[in-house]
């Protein structure tokens, strides 16, 4: 992922539809077991019919192109009510994803993605203007939290939530026009982040693991803070500017004030070991040895309330104004790049058992989300739902998460072993 990740931007990959039946065993296969909770065997049909749909229409994935293809009985205006009118609940077939994918392809970490979707109106749920700093622009878009299950063979989106601005909120015609429940309330985007991983790792009875954050230096310790209280497993990239303690005596600064993470990863240079490095994509293959990159861990602690920090660094939970501090020891981690300058990227977590190593490759799995975004997410219409409704919003990228899945699975099954 980038440096400064806020999600996969505008560029799109070319949407080569995929050859029609290439993935129909995989298809009936999944769908018998994702649609168990719809209550009508035609919304199980339709189900298929819109997921086939996706994964074989040429051009943009839209509800009439997707009809266009599938020709009658599938007519654009049932495909539109099924998607955007209708009463079925697509939590359960998300939570049926993400189980299903939990014992068929071992996820090693469940990884927080960002979604942009630029869009040209000022209609569709939640489109706002936002700034977003790593692609240097002002741009109309929805603003979506993925959360990923993910390995290094394999990863697939099971749960999204939709970060909706307060201009949205607290107009009541706004948000009649594009049914926005009630309970939906106001939150920030690290709100909208930390809700969206409890919900997936803590709501669905889900095998435990590791929650890999990289989704801007300006809100990772926040979200930490909060998810850490509630026990989930972490590892957060962070900005060099976060002031730390440091716990490790092998550090000339330990016991000394909060050090910006910066400048104790590099008094842990002498501490460096080279650890295997690079992701395995398809290009490599899973058997192709990795890439080995300098690595170190230091032991470091939250400030406490009282410690002082200097003006204009980042608030971190725990201190002033900001409660809610994880307790107890944390890691540094420190990666560099191979003849590059140390240290390239800053990661904290609470993983404090784990190896160098281990934590570097589950740092890694955000590249391989990133490759299978543009590769298989955005190939199946994850971001072209053109409909305005909240509830139409979700139904699409649930059906478009198990499209994909649809795609990863095959391709898995497809490598020689």
């Amino acid at each position: 992922m980038a440096a400064e990740p806020s999600g996969p931007g505008p560029a799109r990959h070319p949407r080569t539809p995929f050859p029609p039946g290439a993935h129909d065993v995989l298809l009936t296969e999944l769908c018998s077991i994702l649609f168990t909770s719809l209550s009508r065997s035609d919304q199980c049909r339709k189900g298929m019919q819109y997921l086939r749909g996706l994964l074989e229409t040429e051009g943009r994935k839209s509800i009439r192109n997707i009809a266009a293809l599938l020709g009658k009985p599938a007519s654009e205006q049932n495909l539109h009510h099924f998607i955007c009118s209708s009463t079925w609940d697509w939590i359960p077939i998300r939570r049926a994803l993400a189980h299903y994918l939990a014992g068929a392809a071992a996820p090693q970490a469940w990884v927080v993605q960002p979604m942009i979707i630029p869009k040209t109106g000022q209609h569709s749920v939640g489109v706002e203007r936002h700034f977003f700093p790593t692609l240097g622009q002002v741009l109309n878009a929805q603003h979506a939290i993925g959360v990923w299950a993910a390995s290094e063979e394999l990863s697939t989106p099971v749960n999204w939530r939709l970060h909706l601005p307060e201009a949205w909120l607290k107009d009541d015609l706004r948000r009649s026009q594009v049914s926005i429940p009630d309970e939906a309330g106001v939150e920030t985007l690290g709100e909208c982040v930390t809700e969206a991983c409890l919900e997936t790792t803590t709501g669905w009875g889900l095998p435990v693991r590791p929650v890999v954050l990289d989704i801007g230096e300006s809100q990772a310790i926040t979200i930490f803070g909060k998810l850490h209280a509630h026990g989930v497993p972490l590892l957060a990239r962070v900005g060099g500017d976060l002031r730390l303690s440091v716990l490790d005596q092998a550090l000339p600064a330990s016991g000394s004030r909060p050090q910006p993470a910066l400048r104790i990863m590099s008094l842990a240079k002498d501490l460096r070991r080279l650890v295997p490095g690079r992701e395995h994509g398809r290009e490599h293959g899973p058997h192709t040895a990795p890439r080995a990159v300098p690595a170190a861990t230091v032991r470091v602690g939250l400030p406490t309330p009282s410690a002082p920090s200097a003006p204009g660094t980042p608030t971190a939970p725990g201190t002033p104004g900001n409660p809610g501090a994880p307790s107890g020891e944390l890691l540094l981690l420190g990666i560099g790049e191979e003849g590059g300058h140390w240290p390239a990227e800053l990661w904290l977590t609470n993983l404090t058992a784990v190896p160098p190593a281990t934590l570097v490759r589950l740092s890694r799995l955000t590249g391989k989300v990133d490759r299978d975004f543009t590769e298989i997410a955005d190939r199946v219409g994850i971001r072209d739902f053109t409909g305005r409704s909240f509830s139409g919003w979700h139904r699409h990228v649930t059906l478009a998460s198990a499209a994909h899945a649809v795609v990863a699975l095959a391709d898995r099954r497809e490598r020689p072993a």
